[in-house]
């Protein structure tokens, strides 16, 4: 019996060195402390980009007011018939401008996330705002957009500069809505050499064509930012940047006929940056 008893330990020992081996210490996994909604984020410590909204605000997570996002409110003094508004978001991360558009009343929001850790910070938070008309899911936005399901606005705030292909993102858009805002980084040669911190990201442009589109990509190599906690960029280790010009002018050619700028930053230490909203009026 002794004999029996002592290999029992022996085996649960070594199952336990083994599991501790492959990271997966049991004890860490589980959380025995009060209930807390910081103990929710703190599963997610040191990702976390955002700072909560009021009354959360004094809880551990991010820095940026993005839950107070001026290009969110701008967007959503253009919008019309908010309350019936169904809306399709690109890239959540967090989902603090998918609150954003659920406080402003909309009438549903599907946001699709590609990054696993990004989408469920998304649920942590969409817990603990108690978001109930937004739906999230895990996966490729550009590929959903393919299935060409009608939305009344696209927002895609912060992801255009990190895909490999802009411009088809830019055709799909134009497939499943009449409106889109967008935020994204631009290139501009002069302004991104003036600065070494973003100049040495970029070594390469080519031309490309798509559906009769004529544009110039400007490779970005994410480099030593992949693998960062909170890493926020695209799937691929690298994206490309359009230049302001080709931006409009993809609109433009995909039948976005009135182009309303927020602002246009070509001086901004992170790179040139514009904020827009695209409809379609024809």
């Amino acid at each position: 019996m002794t004999s029996t008893l002592t290999l029992k330990k022996l085996n649960a020992a070594i199952k336990d060195w083994a599991l501790r081996m492959a990271g997966l210490d049991l004890k860490a996994e589980y959380i025995t402390t009060f209930p807390s909604e910081q103990n929710a984020l703190d599963i997610f410590a040191g990702e976390w980009a955002c700072r909560l909204p009021p009354p959360f605000e004094n809880l551990r997570a991010g820095a940026a007011e993005l839950f107070q996002d001026n290009r969110i409110a701008w967007l959503g003094e253009r919008l019309q018939n908010i309350e019936s508004m169904h809306v399709f978001e690109c890239g959540p991360l967090e989902g603090a401008h998918t609150y954003m558009l659920e406080k402003m009343g909309v009438a549903s929001i599907l946001s699709v996330e590609a990054s696993t850790h990004a989408f469920l910070r998304c649920l942590v938070l969409k817990e603990l705002l108690q978001l109930r008309k937004s739906h999230f899911m895990l996966g490729d936005f550009v590929s959903y957009m393919r299935n060409g399901e009608h939305y009344d606005l696209v927002v895609a705030c912060g992801v255009l500069y990190h895909l490999v292909k802009p411009v088809e993102a830019i055709a799909l858009m134009s497939k499943v809505t009449d409106q889109v805002y967008i935020w994204t980084h631009y290139y501009d040669e002069e302004k991104i050499k003036e600065r070494a911190i973003l100049a040495h990201h970029f070594q390469s442009s080519s031309q490309a064509e798509f559906m009769g589109f004529k544009h110039s990509l400007h490779l970005q190599n994410y480099q030593s930012r992949l693998g960062n906690p909170g890493f926020m960029g695209g799937s691929e280790r690298y994206s490309n940047l359009l230049s302001r010009e080709d931006l409009i002018g993809a609109l433009r050619f995909f039948g976005f006929d009135e182009i309303t700028i927020q602002f246009d930053v070509a001086d901004s230490p992170a790179g040139p940056n514009i904020s827009l909203m695209a409809k379609r009026n024809a």
